[in-house]
């Protein structure tokens, strides 16, 4: 089966068929960097890093592009409630925004553009559109002549009636009709600015993705994703002003991911529902946020509440056990006869998951063919003494396999200082046992609990392990 993606801009299933044979050039919408990112953002990061590995594993080049947004209106507010400068403000917070990226266990991107390391790709786009009749200047501003591009509102499946009935749009009489958009803003007291031919300014929001997107990926890519949100105005104007400056289809698929609530309620700050990466992280390890964001499929509205977490940590424990159980039994336990069921359960677990994935990166049918392969090695391992070593190590492979595409088990961990006091206390349970003083025994495994660690006894010997925090 090959892979099928949800394009919204035709509104239906397509074989994906790169541009460039084996190569696949991906941009996907980043952060404005003027404060910690909040779980909505969070969703689209963890989804299309994903679906970037999946491509990877399947054989694809992939040139991936995640913009930072480092200059706009809500940059300059919060720098001077600040007191410091908006580039100070975007180097913190570009900083912030690695930590909680690599937490969550976000791929880096191919490259990260700002828009103010990019000001010459952005005032050529726009010298371009003037030139060609799609944008006009007043007064230091530049706008985007939507009149001028006959397909406007092909994204959002929309006319330019529709559009403006159903638009927030600030009054500016100078524009020439109220769909029009900044490309260049002319500069305020105090603001920063960059010189131009149209006089010092800076630009406007739509106009950086379309030059960064040219710059690093060319005037053609292969998959633009971002958060359903986007669709108007944003993507639906990057399509606007890259079609008329580089007069070729900007991009062949649109993928976006739907909304994500909190407790059932659109996430705001009226609301007290407006939860960063980072607080959420003071008490949800950060592979159970993960595994929560990819657990409905990414066209499907996801409910952030604390059963949801509650759901994702023990799906997660139940992922690390078997997988913990499978490595103990491989390195512990003899061989013995093949299991032609597990066996079987095994590759329909790996097709399983290939064909989910394969239809519209559906993370959520893969987790559920994991979740098949985990109950056929837990009965494996239940049943039977001796093991299908084998059958095992096939397991394991998918387990890798999967984990690399997903990210769902934790990074192999070096020995920490801490280990030898654990190792320490196991092995003076474990004389304790033997000489039966069961008190002993019971407070080093109260102490063990208490520093978060669980003690397994097998009929190869006790083995510990660490609690998901």
């Amino acid at each position: 089966m090959s892979l099928t993606v949800y394009n919204d801009l035709t509104r239906k299933k397509e074989e994906f068929i790169p541009i460039e044979a084996g190569k696949v050039r991906f941009y996907v919408c980043g952060p404005t960097v003027y404060d910690f990112f909040h779980i909505g953002n969070a969703r689209p990061f963890v989804l299309f890093d994903i679906f970037r590995r999946y491509l990877e594993s399947i054989g694809y080049k992939v040139f991936y592009v995640q913009n930072f947004t480092d200059i706009d209106d809500k940059m300059i507010r919060r720098a001077n409630e600040m007191g410091i400068t908006v580039a100070e403000l975007a180097e913190k917070y570009i900083a912030e925004y690695y930590e909680d990226a690599d937490a969550l266990g976000v791929s880096r991107a191919t490259v990260n553009p700002r828009a103010t390391h990019e000001m010459e790709p952005i005032i050529e786009i726009v010298k371009t559109l003037i030139e060609k009749g799609h944008a006009y200047e007043v007064q230091g501003d530049v706008y985007f002549n939507v009149a001028s591009f006959g397909e406007y509102g092909k994204l959002s499946k929309q006319s330019v009636d529709e559009l403006l009935a159903g638009a927030r749009i600030d009054v500016d009489e100078r524009k020439q009709r109220p769909l029009d958009f900044a490309l260049w803003k002319a500069a305020k007291p105090g603001e920063p600015f960059w010189e131009s031919p149209w006089g010092p300014g800076r630009p406007g929001w739509h106009i950086e993705c379309s030059a960064m997107s040219t710059k690093y990926l060319g005037k053609s890519i292969d998959i633009h994703g971002g958060g359903s949100d986007l669709i108007f105005p944003h993507h639906e104007n990057e399509i606007a002003q890259s079609e008329c400056a580089n007069d070729a289809q900007f991009v062949k698929y649109w993928l976006h991911n739907a909304y994500l609530l909190i407790d059932k309620e659109k996430m705001s700050k009226s609301l007290g529902n407006f939860l960063t990466v980072r607080d959420i992280r003071k008490h949800v390890n950060p592979l159970v946020l993960r595994f929560f964001l990819m657990s409905a499929h990414y066209r499907s509205p996801l409910n952030f509440s604390q059963e949801g977490i509650e759901q994702a940590k023990a799906a997660v424990e139940r992922l690390h056990n078997c997988w913990a159980d499978l490595r103990f039994a491989l390195e512990n336990r003899s061989a013995g006869a093949a299991d032609e069921t597990l066996r079987e359960a095994v590759k329909g677990a790996w097709d399983g998951f290939t064909e989910s994935m394969n239809d519209d990166f559906n993370t959520a049918g893969a987790i559920g063919s994991l979740f098949e392969l985990v109950r056929a090695v837990n009965v494996h391992l239940t049943e039977n003494q001796e093991i299908d070593t084998e059958g095992l190590r096939d397991a394991k492979t998918i387990f890798e396999k999967t984990n690399a595409i997903l990210g769902y088990l934790p990074e192999e961990r070096q020995k920490e200082s801490g280990d030898a006091e654990i190792d320490a206390l196991v092995a003076e349970r474990t004389e304790a046992r033997k000489s039966k003083n069961f008190k002993r025994s019971d407070e080093i495994r109260d102490r063990l609990a208490a520093m978060g660690i669980i003690i397994e006894d097998t009929p190869q010997g006790p083995r510990w392990k660490r609690t998901l925090a």
